[in-house]
């Protein structure tokens, strides 16, 4: 019977389904990294030989793929953790996921290829093309997401063959059809879901995320994929475009472009609203059961990738600076403790510690510039101190946005601060002066205080909202009183406070 259905018997261990069912339960149940390798290779496999009928190549890639889940889910929540995890053990998660969703993206687009030419077994999947499609996108959003973890280069012809998926569903009328992903998903979803959902996500800004929240966001988006709209008409609500005659990353709108009928115009009306309300219950410390994130995160967290996902509906990041061709050398420090230590503190850090970096685009807000080999401690947010050629003092800056070019050469953005820093000790009432905590006295222009208002760069978790501190600096004895925490960084924690100079033999502290 099986023949019948499956085509002539083969001696390829995959020409079978039972001979298929024998290997995904002879899987070491245990490590899930060797099963994940080892169903990579049945999907190359499987995807290679296309000496299979279409139907029967369909339902064992199913079935692979379907036996992967357990698996990718569980080493993907642990390569998105919130935790620090070492290199080796990041560069082995990250190859063995990427790889598997490069070859199951690949299959599914080669399925979907073959029964767009009407190969042998195409009339017997015809009701499933829904599911192969959207299949196929969603094994192209876990594709991106683990060359975006990388800052990664985007083949061109994955938006190809994001095009053409699209095309197919929407010229035979099944882009808004139902279909359930995997066995015991409780919600649905459909081509257009997925698509869309790939298109705003991609489109939020992932240069400017770490991995964790370039997955974060992806969960979130894919939550309300639902309020996506993909129209051949532009329309007020219309934010993205995306090309299907001429097929790359999706692009703002600009509404007097001229316009024709190959393009798609992507709005979401509706999801700033489920966003808002999403965030109401963050606020409460509480992540809904029915959001799905692909692991157990804290609120905090979430709360995090929310916002980012909000300010990009709200207002789309601009420039505030312009930029201008330079090539300056900066010595460059990275790490708060490290940063301090250079910043006159005393504390063991030297020259032996200094890379030298070459801008190529240079602001008073910040600066881009090609990473020197030897710099993968770099991550977005990492704490910076940089030094111009022929300058004096230090100042810092952090990570906003990484990218590989065409060369995999790692590219870097980074926000300035300021241009100057001086390292205090930070006490409480009643401390001497040069016992506290180090930290870094940002001025906001050089060597000049910024007023009421000061701030101050302090080791991570160290900012309290309750107790205000007391710091020496130029000989003269300042009150600070907390104003808020302006952000959190990975090894640092930025916070305002107001400032109150003080005679020098005042105790007074609030």
């Amino acid at each position: 019977m099986l023949a019948g259905i499956f085509g002539k018997r083969s001696d390829h261990p995959l020409a079978d389904v039972k001979s298929v069912q024998e290997l995904l339960e002879n899987l070491p149940k245990n490590d899930a990294h060797k099963s994940l390798m080892e169903l990579t290779e049945l999907v190359e496999s499987v995807t290679e030989n296309t000496e299979f009928k279409l139907d029967h190549q369909f339902a064992v890639l199913r079935m692979i793929d379907e036996a992967a889940q357990p698996y990718s889910r569980k080493l993907a929540r642990e390569y998105f953790t919130p935790f620090e995890i070492n290199k080796f053990q990041e560069n082995r998660l990250w190859l063995v996921l990427g790889n598997y969703f490069r070859q199951v993206a690949n299959a599914y687009y080669a399925a979907f290829n073959r029964f767009c030419s009407a190969e042998k077994g195409s009339n017997t999947i015809k009701p499933q093309v829904p599911l192969l499609t959207a299949r196929a996108v969603h094994a192209i959003i876990c594709q991106l997401k683990y060359i975006c973890s990388r800052y990664g280069q985007i083949d061109n012809s994955i938006w190809a063959s994001l095009a053409q998926l699209y095309k197919h569903a929407e010229q035979l009328q099944y882009l808004d059809t139902p279909v359930r992903l995997y066995p015991g998903m409780t919600s649905s979803t459909s081509v257009k879901c997925e698509i869309g959902g790939l298109l705003v996500w991609y489109d939020s800004g992932l240069s400017a995320l770490s991995p964790l929240y370039i997955h974060l966001t992806e969960r979130i988006v894919a939550q309300y994929c639902s309020t996506i709209d993909i129209h051949a008409e532009i329309s007020n609500f219309s934010r993205l475009s995306f090309d299907l005659s001429r097929p790359s990353e999706p692009t703002r709108i600009n509404m007097g472009a001229t316009t024709h009928p190959a393009i798609r115009f992507i709005g979401m009306p509706t999801m700033q609203a489920k966003m808002e309300h999403l965030m109401k219950a963050l606020k409460k410390n509480i992540v809904p059961d029915d959001v799905y994130l692909g692991g157990s995160y804290e609120a905090e967290v979430v709360r995090e990738a929310v916002q980012h996902l909000l300010t990009y509906l709200i207002a789309p990041p601009v420039r505030r600076n312009a930029r201008r061709m330079a090539n300056v050398t900066l010595a460059v420090v990275n790490g708060f403790d490290k940063v301090v230590g250079l910043s006159d503190a005393g504390l063991p850090f030297g020259k032996r510690d200094q890379a030298h970096w070459v801008t190529e685009e240079i602001s008073v807000g910040g600066f881009s510039s090609a990473l020197p080999a030897g710099s993968d401690s770099i991550g977005i947010g990492s704490l910076l101190g940089i030094q111009p050629e022929g300058v004096s003092h230090w100042g810092v800056a952090v990570v906003r946005r990484l990218l590989r070019d065409d060369s995999n050469q790692l590219r870097v953005g980074a926000e300035i601060l300021a241009n100057q820093v001086a390292s205090v000790f930070l006490n409480q009432n009643g401390g001497e002066f040069g016992d506290g905590q180090p930290a870094l006295w940002l001025y906001e222009k050089q060597g000049v205080l910024s007023g009421e208002a000061q701030l101050l760069l302090m080791k991570a978790d160290t900012f309290s909202s309750i107790h205000s501190l007391k710091v020496q600096l130029d000989g003269k004895n300042y009150l600070l009183i907390p104003i808020g925490l302006k952000e959190k960084g990975l090894d640092f924690d930025l916070a305002k406070f107001k400032i109150i100079e003080q005679e020098a033999d005042s105790e007074e502290m609030i």
